[in-house]
């Protein structure tokens, strides 16, 4: 690890902070020409039942997967915050690591208060989570070792980062959303400059055995957050009918798309130590669609 470049980081850090309290115009309301979410993102869009949406029930359709998204990102970071404290606990304090890690966990908590806020200042009501849902955090977050944690984290991040790049170049996307994704955006390169270092370490001792199963831990966080987007219920709080239906047609058409526009940075970094073999790809073709 570089020492120097961690404690210019740390250096930033503490000298430029963005405050999410300054940074983000909270006081700002939507305009009636801003949406939440890009349509290319939205579940339905690509299918005809969206020509027979109307402008208000689109909109809505934004919001509420916008929430899911948001809401995701904040359980990404809250797992991640979870496997910084116990790789804390194997540093001294006076280590340059232990010490950026100690300000990537202020960064990281401020992000979470700001997401819980956007959630508010947009009316959002987050769909909780499925049984199933439920089981896969509970584990991971009580049984896993720090490294698959970190693997399952990492992705997390790689994915729901999309999203914020989408939403934050979007000019039409309302401007409290837009200014939040590039606080969080300005923030994390720092912190991959660390997550990219410790990847390292993890991958380069690693055999076949332990890449394949990092694989496959990558795969199921992508799976877990890709199905928190999509929910029957926003079908039904925008007033459509059939909403079984119409969760059917959305579940298929957004798994082609999440493979065709989010998966490329995640695929490149499994690939990077060499996560994609034969044991994997097969997988990671059938319950994500990915081309691999």
């Amino acid at each position: 690890m570089d020492v120097k470049e961690i404690e210019r980081l740390i250096k930033i850090s503490k000298e430029h902070p963005l405050m999410p309290e300054t940074y983000i115009p909270w006081h700002e309301q939507p305009k009636p020409e801003e949406i939440f979410l890009p349509e290319v993102l939205t579940s339905l869009q690509g299918l005809e039942v969206y020509k027979t949406l109307t402008d208000t029930q689109k909109l809505e359709l934004g919001r509420h997967e916008l929430v899911q998204v948001i809401a995701s990102y904040a359980w990404g970071e809250c797992l991640f915050c979870l496997f910084m404290t116990r790789h804390l606990l194997t540093l001294p304090a006076d280590n340059v690591e232990h010490r950026f890690l100690l300000r990537e966990l202020i960064e990281e908590f401020r992000h979470q208060e700001m997401f819980t806020q956007a959630i508010m200042q947009i009316s959002g009501k987050p769909i909780k989570q499925s049984g199933m849902h439920k089981f896969i955090g509970h584990f991971s977050n009580k049984y896993l070792p720090a490294d698959y944690l970190f693997m399952g984290s990492v992705s997390v991040e790689l994915v729901t980062d999309v999203y914020g790049n989408y939403a934050r170049k979007n000019p039409q996307v309302y401007q409290v959303l837009r200014k939040m994704f590039d606080l969080h955006n300005i923030e994390e390169a720092r912190h991959i400059l660390f997550t990219k270092s410790l990847l390292k370490t993890y991958s380069a001792k690693a055999g076949y055995i332990k890449r394949t199963l990092y694989s496959y831990v990558i795969l199921l966080n992508i799976y877990f957050v890709r199905t928190m987007y999509v929910k029957r219920e926003i079908y039904e709080r925008i007033g459509m009918e059939n909403p079984d239906k119409v969760y059917e047609l959305a579940s298929k058409n957004f798994k082609q798309k999440f493979a065709d526009k989010c998966l490329h940075d995640i695929i490149e970094f499994v690939d990077s130590w060499k996560g994609l073999n034969n044991a994997t790809r097969w997988a990671w073709r059938w319950v994500l669609g990915a081309k691999v």
